[in-house]
């Protein structure tokens, strides 16, 4: 599995000697994200001289992706944007890249691995794709949200699985105003603009890696608009959170004051008034994407920054509370008796548990020892709850981190 990454600015990576196997030539990577048990990663490679390699077949799924400089694929030469796509085991051409290219390179489902010459494997993909992404149209995202103002380039698509690989463009003043999960993973690198949303800011040379279920959201787009290169590893639903919360705390053994017991409680409601607010700028644009959503018949309610307003976690506890003394609960009465009695104690109702929203295999595939781990979805499939990423991996130059996508 790969760790939550959001957000980070890749100058707060550490330059590594490229894992390029079976080159000729020098070059450096910064490893974005890494999942250490199938060998997928991401990585920021910078070419110091020419670098170039012989036709043959990757062990990984390979995509290469030019933000400056230019690529050379079996012969056809491609500037910046330029996008190739070798899918495990076909047989690539050859490929090299000029002195002083920068690129993005994507490895999934294998390693670095390379075998020069060899034929293509038993049961590999499709054919290897090249395109000049700078030479394609924008396309408008059919369902941008509660607002248009996405345009989209396909790169790459897989009809079994759904993995797909896309340019996305943002316009100006494009914005929402809810927090979504989906069943896939999503990543993206900031190739240029500036969006602003609930983990920080998207800047140039930004980078996330957020497994399936982690909340997100209430986005909104600066000056000029904003463009990434954006992946997900099947297809993207968007699940809707709105009145979010969470709230949690225990007791303290012995680091209380004068090290002594405490008990201790803290919602994202309290973190976000310690975050720096939200612009008057941004509060405009979600506004303006609650007002377009209810325009079009949607029910959403009004949108209010954590930190601000009545803290909704109390509130849900409150709710609760009431709920279980209707039910007739006995939270009043503190008599030490056994639970043999024939009568129930009622529970707190905090609406549906999460584990009937699952996948029925959830906990028992391969992917089991990962809650975030993405699964195949379809209409008429349980919804799965978001999952608690509270504290993802961060950069320490960039972003804000303000807690509202918890």
């Amino acid at each position: 599995m790969r760790p939550h990454v959001e957000l980070i600015h890749e100058k707060d990576y550490v330059w590594h000697g490229a894992e390029l196997i079976g080159g000729e030539g020098r070059a450096s990577e910064r490893r974005l994200s890494v999942d250490e048990e199938d060998g997928s990663c991401s990585l920021r490679i910078d070419f110091h001289t020419r670098w170039g390699r012989g036709p043959g077949v990757h062990h990984a799924d390979t995509e290469y992706f030019v933000l400056e400089g230019s690529m050379t694929y079996g012969g056809r030469t491609i500037g910046r944007g330029g996008y190739v796509h070798a899918p495990k085991g076909v047989p690539a051409e050859a490929v090299t890249f000029a002195e002083g290219t920068r690129i993005l390179h994507y490895r999934e489902y294998g390693d670095a691995g390379f075998d020069p010459g060899a034929a293509r494997r038993p049961g590999a993909g499709d054919d290897v794709i090249v395109l000049d992404s700078a030479a394609m149209t924008w396309d408008a995202v059919p369902n941008a949200g509660p607002m248009p103002g996405l345009f989209i380039k396909y790169l790459h698509v897989d009809p079994v699985s759904g993995f797909y690989t896309r340019l996305v463009h943002s316009q100006e003043g494009w914005s929402d105003h809810r927090l979504a999960h989906h069943p896939c993973y999503e990543e993206a690198y900031t190739i240029e603009g500036r969006m602003e949303y609930n983990f920080g800011t998207l800047l140039d040379n930004t980078y996330f890696f957020r497994p399936a279920r982690v909340k997100h959201g209430h986005f909104t787009t600066m000056e000029g608009g904003v463009t990434w290169i954006l992946r997900s590893d099947g297809e993207l639903q968007n699940w809707y959170t709105q009145n979010e919360w969470v709230r949690w705390g225990g007791e303290a053994v012995n680091y209380g004051p004068n090290g002594g017991r405490m008990r201790w409680s803290q919602s994202s409601h309290d973190l976000g008034a310690g975050s720096p607010p939200r612009s008057e700028r941004d509060l405009a644009d979600l506004r303006a994407s609650l007002a377009f959503a209810r325009r079009q018949g949607g029910q959403d309610v009004d949108f209010v920054p954590h930190g601000q307003g009545t803290d909704k976690s109390v509130l849900a506890v409150a709710k609760a509370m009431d709920a279980a003394r209707l039910q007739g609960g006995h939270s009043d009465h503190h008599d030490h008796h056994d639970h043999k009695h024939d009568h129930d104690h009622a529970h707190p109702d905090w609406g549906a548990d999460p584990h009937v929203l699952e996948h029925p295999d959830e906990r028992t595939d391969s992917g089991s020892h990962n809650w975030a781990q993405g699964r195949p979805w379809k209409q008429g499939d349980p919804i799965p709850a978001p999952v608690i990423s509270s504290l993802p991996v961060r950069s320490r130059s960039a972003g804000r981190w303000s807690t509202d996508g918890m």
